[in-house]
């Protein structure tokens, strides 16, 4: 079936990037598969992630249908719109439904998009990563595609305002080489070689990030291992 609504959502959130005059360093997007079904893994540090994750695939030409919490598939606004781009809702309590859907969806040969720590992680760096993403992968035998953003959580995470304000602010966006996984690997192990990955990714986006905060008030986007007055991992645990 044509693509009515997604494509015209990618060229809103285009348009309003350059509105924001945002900066982007892209790389790695070559290793997003062109045809066939693939699970793109990706951190999780702000609200607007599945957008910016999704740009990954544009030059490959691929959509990426991407796991959500059930309730935002029942606003009046972002619900209708993310049905009509067949993004999967997760229903935390029937897990298993959301489950076989992406399964589904990779064995048509989609891009099934995927934030494994499940949750936005405060200290901005990596939670723990769940096996649902490998478990996917495995079961539909497509590749794992890692991803890194870094920047996003400027303009809206979890306990700060949103800054749509015209910051220029830099997002950085890294890709990995698809991950296969091996003869007879579990899940668990899966699941720990692409986190390392993500992580390797997540730390090269963040040594060529050129934005640093404005000041002591503007530190909180920052890990606390990298300086920052963001909460540690420890500390987010209990927020």
């Amino acid at each position: 079936m044509p693509e009515l609504v997604y494509p015209p959502v990618i060229a809103t959130a285009r348009a309003w990037f350059r509105a924001l005059d945002l900066r982007f360093d892209i790389q790695g997007t070559e290793h997003v598969p062109r045809r066939g079904g693939a699970v793109l893994v990706s951190n999780h540090i702000s609200y607007l992630d599945f957008v910016f994750a999704g740009l990954a695939a544009l030059p490959s030409k691929r959509l990426v249908r991407f796991m959500a919490k059930e309730s935002v598939f029942r606003h009046k606004v972002s619900g209708p719109l993310m049905r009509a781009m067949k993004h999967i809702p997760v229903d935390r309590s029937q897990g298993e439904d959301a489950y076989k859907h992406a399964l589904r969806a990779l064995d048509s040969g989609e891009v099934v998009g995927v934030f494994p720590e499940a949750t936005i992680s405060r200290s901005f760096t990596l939670k723990d990563f769940k096996s649902g993403a490998a478990r996917l992968a495995q079961e539909a035998r497509v590749p794992l595609v890692p991803v890194a953003l870094w920047g996003t959580q400027r303009l809206w995470t979890k306990g700060h305002k949103r800054n749509f304000k015209r910051n220029h602010f830099p997002v950085g966006i890294r890709v990995g080489e698809p991950l296969h996984a091996g003869a007879g690997e579990q899940p668990a192990g899966l699941t720990s070689r692409v986190r390392e990955r993500v992580q390797e990714l997540l730390e090269a986006a963040q040594r060529a990030y050129p934005g640093a905060p404005d000041g002591p008030h503007d530190s909180w986007w920052l890990p606390a291992h990298m300086g920052g007055t963001a909460p540690t991992a420890a500390e987010a645990k209990s927020m």
